[in-house]
């Protein structure tokens, strides 16, 4: 079972990659080692806007269909085939899925785990986190979103550092207005992160998101000014993506490349939308309804 003695998640055993049917339109990058360069702006017409919505429900719903099995008992990989299921009945693509080699249709990563985690045959436990990452691709562009949940009972210290992530990304998205510059997210985000004493990780981030599953711009959760100073204007779409941890934001990756934890191992969570900026401040285009 993939724990070690003191209850830490370790690498476990990844199952071959799911099928996906032939007649879905497969992203650029899969196949590649390295996705093509993206040459767009981050600013997108009502068109290519509500083509986003689209992807970014079929992932959100994609996320309520694995949410319905998360208990204790269930494997990180069943997870990952009900997200794939659920994404390719819809007719878009996972488009985690051979994104720069990664074998799976969606990313688990559960306690100490800040993101990236690889669906295998780790079985979930009483009082375990795990946050589910869904990114759908139609018709050309790609929705992107993430949350934390728990498993069965949870302890009061986990319960409020997932209700309070979930807050900072709301506080992060309403502080997005054009005019300003994305650093301003990350500044209310790590303001109110501060006052539980909360981690706040760095290195990991929001982004442009759209025609290109990542488009090059970086939106920080952290108070990074003067640095990553683009002026947010209306059309822009990205994601807004907070990792608190309950100590470092310091950080660790396994061998394979893709599985970020804690440096500490203590408790992470993770909430993300895809948004789009309007005049008056924006719009969540990746909510099921």
């Amino acid at each position: 079972m993939p724990f070690d003695q003191n209850g830490h998640l370790i690498p476990g055993k990844i199952s071959p990659l799911l099928e996906v049917p032939q007649q879905i339109v497969r992203p650029p990058y899969v196949g590649l080692a390295t996705p093509p360069a993206y040459q767009g702006d981050n600013t997108y017409t009502e068109d290519e806007i509500e083509k986003i919505r689209t992807s970014g429900r079929i992932a959100s719903r994609a996320i309520d269909a694995v949410s319905e099995a998360i208990r204790p008992g269930v494997t990180t990989r069943e997870l990952d085939r009900i997200a794939h299921d659920y994404v390719i009945a819809q007719g878009a693509y996972p488009s985690t899925l051979g994104y720069r080699g990664f074998p799976k249709s969606c990313c688990t990563s559960v306690n100490e785990v800040i993101c990236h985690g690889i669906p295998d045959d780790t079985v979930l436990r009483e009082g375990d986190l795990i946050n589910i990452d869904i990114t759908a691709y139609l018709d050309g562009y790609h929705g992107d979103l993430n949350r934390t949940f728990r498993v069965g009972e949870v302890s009061e210290e986990a319960d409020l550092l997932i209700q309070r992530t979930e807050q900072a990304l709301m506080r992060g998205i309403k502080a997005v207005a054009p005019g300003r510059e994305v650093n301003v997210i990350g500044r209310v985000i790590e303001t109110y992160a501060k006052r539980f004493g909360y981690g706040v990780v760095r290195d990991f981030t929001g982004h442009g998101v759209g025609a290109a599953f990542h488009t090059g711009l970086i939106i920080p959760h952290y108070d990074s000014a003067p640095s990553y100073n683009d002026v947010i204007k209306p059309g822009m779409v990205f994601t807004i993506e907070p990792m608190l941890t309950l100590g470092t934001h310091e950080w660790d990756m396994w061998e394979d490349g893709w599985t970020v934890t804690t440096r500490d191992k203590s408790l992470t969570a993770q909430f993300e939308h895809t948004i789009v900026v309007r005049e008056q401040g924006v719009e969540i285009l990746t909510l099921s309804e």
